[in-house]
């Protein structure tokens, strides 16, 4: 046992070293030091994909706004031709077909280019949505935004991946989501704001809301050039402004490789990459993702109208009261994230906020008061909101090999996005103003949440202690076990 673990001690001095040319470079840091270290990767690193994250959420979903703020009307958006879920929807289609080439860009090219410029491409595609003629035109519009925004994601995620080990991973992930939820709580107040420039330049509100959204997109773009960092396996990660020297770069290629033993990826290959699409894990990933982002992105879109048209608000309260749910969900996730990586377990607490969720639908849909309604909402989007990290988290503390990751990665994303598409159609116009229908669609999903969950949590309990016995090596390490 201790020549195997001086042996091991050798193979991570020398992956350390492949990015170095100085011994003295790899060297071990004390518990403080190391905290140190992790914080000032916390704060350049996930602030800077955090805010980033952030403006994607509100250039995708600022639709429920511009909605509320007179679009629909302008561009004859009505129930007869269905053109709100639609134009919502084909987001997905372009954002589906390019993640997985967009996961591989950002390996080949760095995230430190790649990320920026589809921020910057996809700032500027928002900007055009503000000048469009007809609701076809933002149709094509909404296209090119899903292209461009493909890649984000799935390349911010795999990014962090690469930085922090598997039980680091959780409340960093929640984070990036709570970040998010920051941006879905004031888009509305933004929003709102933004309405009041209506008439300026003789220029529609809802207009106005599409291009200063889109601008301050382009100008967050332009930090990401200066903040975002590299993968740690590059031989230059030391050098980026303001962040890590070369043996701390070189102590987190250490740490990460004695719990994953994937620090570095094999040459890329389209073979390589799709061999990642034999475990049926990755599919299982995909499924809960997919029924987690159904009622998430089915709010995101929707909540304004059903706060509008459903419960009977005004245009200016719809717009203000999106804001505490989000509130509330952003410090919620973090709660979890940060007990998730505590206790090293993911799929006990998915399984509870499900429970959760079917409260809160319920609560939703079936109360007999607004304030008891509104309260549904915000139970709602606690529980699902708290969901879409841990479940990312669950899917990378149990995929091992990095380009095994890039590929399941790719499949949580775009089932993720599937999830947008049902999301974006369930609740329909002629169901106002109870919207059954989408509360039972986001319902089944809970309850399927539950179900996969539990299933991966039989399996993994099984496969750990077939591995504990030597009767079974879990992915290709003896010391690999599942993470429940």
């Amino acid at each position: 046992m201790a020549f195997r673990d001086e042996k091991k001690s050798e193979i991570f001095d020398n992956i350390a070293l492949e990015a170095s040319d100085d011994a003295s470079d790899v060297i071990e840091y004390d518990e403080v030091e190391q905290r140190k270290i992790r914080h000032r990767i916390d704060r350049r690193l996930v602030i800077i994909i955090g805010i980033i994250y952030c403006i994607s959420v509100i250039d995708r979903n600022n639709m429920g706004s511009a909605a509320v703020a007179g679009m629909t009307k302008e561009l004859k958006m009505n129930a007869e031709n269905n053109a709100y879920s639609i134009t919502t929807l084909v987001f997905f289609v372009t954002y589906i077909v390019f993640e997985a080439p967009s996961v591989v860009g950002c390996r080949k090219f760095g995230p430190r280019l790649f990320l920026p410029v589809i921020c910057l491409l996809w700032g500027a595609s928002v900007i055009g949505m503000g000048f469009v003629k007809n609701w076809h035109q933002l149709l094509g519009m909404r296209l090119i935004l899903g292209a461009f925004e493909a890649g984000y994601f799935p390349g911010a995620s795999y990014l962090l991946s690469t930085w922090y080990n598997r039980y680091e991973l959780g409340k960093r992930f929640a984070a990036f989501y709570v970040i998010g939820s920051i941006a879905s709580a004031f888009s509305g107040l933004l929003a709102y704001g933004l309405m009041q420039m209506g008439g300026l330049g003789g220029i529609s509100s809802w207009r106005w809301i599409f291009i200063m959204e889109g601008v301050i997109t382009c100008m967050i773009a332009a930090a990401g050039f200066v903040f975002i960092p590299p993968f740690p396996d590059d031989p230059n990660a030391h050098k980026t402004w303001g962040f890590l020297n070369r043996s701390e770069v070189n102590h987190i290629i250490r740490k990460v490789e004695a719990d994953r033993g994937d620090v570095q990826p094999e040459p890329f290959t389209i073979k390589r990459f799709f061999q990642g699409g034999k475990d049926l894990k990755g599919y299982v990933f995909g499924l809960m993702i997919c029924m987690c982002t159904l009622p998430a992105y089915a709010l995101a879109f929707f909540l304004p109208i059903i706060l509008n048209q459903g419960m009977g608000f005004s245009v200016a309260t719809s717009q203000l009261l999106t804001a505490p749910p989000y509130l509330l969900q952003g410090l919620y996730q973090f709660l979890f994230g940060y007990i998730s990586d505590k206790y090293r377990a993911r799929g006990p607490f998915i399984i509870f906020n499900c429970v959760l969720e079917i409260i809160g639908l319920v609560i939703m849909g079936w109360s007999g008061n607004n304030g008891a309604k509104y309260t549904g909402v915000i139970i709602t989007c606690c529980a699902m909101a708290a969901n879409l990290p841990l479940t990312f988290t669950y899917q990378s503390n149990n995929i091992r090999g990095q380009w095994k990751r890039a590929f399941s990665s790719t499949i949580m994303v775009s089932m993720g996005a599937v999830g947008g598409i049902m999301g974006s159609l369930v609740f329909r116009p002629q169901d106002a103003p109870a919207y059954r229908p989408g509360l039972y669609a986001c319902l089944a999903g809970a309850v399927f949440t539950i179900i996969l969950s539990s299933g991966l949590i039989i399996y993994f309990k099984w496969a750990n202690k077939k591995a504990d016995r030597g009767e079974k090596i879990l992915e290709e390490s003896e010391t690999f076990r599942f993470t429940i």
